[in-house]
């Protein structure tokens, strides 16, 4: 059986969820703030399985508690709520390290089918189906683990640097605009702020390349987007 953790300081939602959830035979905790949350992970035994986690919560927002989890090396799943008509959140909690997000207020059976894909995604790092594995330049990135090796070092990558990292990969050789990031990655369809792009292929640079201040594999495309080389001349 799953362990969920729901952050969520609006208790008629929080209860809710936790009803549904149940349901579904999961085992379910509530936390209001995001202070009890980070002390729940880190007391847990055995450990959660999944953080639901609200942006808008009082003291530590939704955006630190992931950054303060991601930072102290917790990696289990986040999916984040967010406000409707506000893609900065989206990006925002992509950045602290969210692994997805749902907009308030959604579908139960969205959300389910979110927790069920997280879930999933987290098992197979343990036990991985099979092969998803992209090698170039003494580099190995392995999508369904999350790992890069590069050498004799090996970073964990948040499912949200993975998925820009495959993307980008897959399209090899051509110029991928933001625009395209926000909408076939992200699935953000609003105009938006792009730095949250630019904070994360800087964070990917840092991973993939000798001289991130003068990237061989990973360039900037000035006005456009970027583009991946695998094997740059």
């Amino acid at each position: 059986m799953s362990r969920i953790l729901i952050v969520e300081d609006e208790a008629h939602l929080a209860d809710g969820l936790r009803f549904n959830l149940e349901a579904e035979g999961y085992e379910v905790a509530l936390a209001e703030t995001g202070e009890q949350g980070l002390e729940m992970i880190r007391d847990a035994q055995p450990r959660f399985d999944l953080l639901v986690l609200d942006v808008m919560l009082p003291g530590l927002d939704g955006f630190e508690v992931a950054v303060r989890l991601r930072t102290d090396g917790q990696f289990l799943p986040i999916l984040m709520l967010t406000a409707r008509g506000r893609p900065s959140d989206v990006l925002a909690g992509f950045e602290a390290g969210a692994d997805d997000y749902l907009p308030k207020p959604f579908e139960l059976s969205i959300l389910l089918a979110r927790l069920r894909g997280l879930l999933r995604r987290s098992q197979w790092r343990q036990t991985p189906p099979a092969a998803d594995v992209f090698e170039f330049a003494g580099r190995r990135i392995d999508f369904e683990k999350l790992e890069l090796t590069a050498g004799d070092r090996a970073l964990r990558l948040t499912a949200m640097e993975a998925g820009l990292l495959r993307y980008l990969i897959r399209h090899q050789g051509r110029t991928v605009s933001r625009k395209m990031i926000l909408d076939e990655v992200w699935d953000v369809h609003e105009d938006t702020d792009t730095r949250a792009i630019d904070n994360f292929i800087a964070r990917l640079r840092k991973h993939i390349e000798d001289e991130p201040a003068r990237p061989r594999y990973l360039l900037t495309v000035r006005g456009i987007g970027y583009r991946f080389v695998a094997s740059p001349e």
